[in-house]
């Protein structure tokens, strides 16, 4: 398989996160086939990170992710592109790694391996069971789509799930109840009026309130409502949680059901540069070594219906992640090869 066939046969395989057994599988299976040694790390049953290695010394690690947001939806091409769930996000980069790393054991360079991870669209999980994987390795590129350019930074995250509590009455009679709904309302409102400081190269904070529920009827008091909170941050997490919880003010419980910091990588010259508003599973793959991220596509394709990535991207991911395993290998113990 060329990268262009390889993605769609790993974009045909489902694997909503929770799901990636069979990706697992096939990305095994392909690597043991073209001569890595390969090890299948459960995370939870029917749920398996992958990692190959060309040889030894492991000094540098090409990561990506298996899995994908709903809602899975098969392969397709054109001239220019290959459209589907996961074309960008990250099965080109897994694609493109693979074909990559099948080049650099053709010509006979063995001071790599390749880690594919699970769980990183919710909770890292399989980031941060990789820990007990590391090589030793001095350097990791991790593959999201950058637009093929090499990212100096993306921001950390932080997800809620905001609790309010009221009394049920009938609206009629408003005075007899407390409405769950209204205070919440109330809290959300002021979440979004935080002022935050600007970084200099991460830029400002967002956030996004991606789900409201609660209450049982029109005609009803809410006694009960929910909201998940999403804050996409480029201060230290430390200041956001201050912040947050002084605007809760004990008026909703919260709780937090994921947290990583923002993340600056590694830079080489000759690369175009990006700065990516997204996060990733970087936080929790500090331990292979000083970070990098690039990888094909266009990161506002992502976790979109029309899902797509342009086959010269891949193509051209091919040759960057072939340049920069061995950039990154000949550099000098010791030295740090970025910033």
């Amino acid at each position: 398989m060329d990268v262009i066939q390889l993605t769609r046969r790993l974009i045909d395989i489902p694997s909503v996160t929770g799901g990636e057994g069979a990706v697992a599988d096939f990305t095994a299976d392909w690597l043991k086939a073209e001569g890595f040694r390969v090890v299948r790390q459960e995370v939870e049953p029917g749920r398996a990170n992958v990692f190959a290695s060309a040889g030894a010394p492991v000094e540098v690690v090409l990561c990506s992710h298996l899995d994908t947001v709903p809602d899975p939806f098969p392969s397709g091409e054109d001239d220019a592109e290959v459209r589907g769930r996961g074309a960008c996000d990250a099965k080109g980069s897994v694609a493109a790694m693979m074909a990559a790393g099948r080049a650099l054991r053709a010509e006979g360079f063995q001071r790599f391996g390749l880690l594919f991870v699970v769980g990183e669209e919710t909770d890292s999980r399989g980031a941060k069971a990789a820990a007990s994987l590391n090589p030793g390795s001095r350097f990791i590129v991790i593959g999201e789509p950058t637009g093929n350019k090499m990212a100096l930074g993306h921001k950390g995250v932080l997800s809620l799930l905001l609790k309010t509590k009221g009394r049920a009455a009938h609206s009629a009679f408003p005075h007899l109840g407390e409405s769950a709904i209204d205070r919440l309302l109330d809290i959300l409102q002021e979440i979004r009026a935080i002022e935050w400081e600007e970084d200099p190269v991460l830029g400002s904070s967002t956030i996004n309130i991606g789900r409201i529920e609660g209450g049982t009827a029109a005609n009803v008091i809410a006694a009960e409502a929910a909201a998940s909170v999403m804050i996409r941050f480029a201060i230290s997490s430390r200041a956001v949680l201050t912040r947050v919880y002084q605007t809760v003010a004990g008026r909703a419980s919260y709780e937090i059901l994921s947290e990583n910091s923002p993340v600056y990588f590694g830079l080489r010259p000759g690369y175009e540069t990006a700065i990516l508003p997204f996060g990733s599973d970087a936080p929790y793959l500090e331990g292979f070594g000083e970070r990098f991220m690039l990888g094909p596509g266009e990161p506002e394709d992502a976790h979109t219906e029309g899902e797509k990535v342009a086959k010269q991207s891949l193509e051209d991911a091919v040759a960057l992640y072939r340049k920069l395993v061995r950039e990154l290998a000949e550099e000098p113990v010791g030295k740090a090869a970025g910033r």
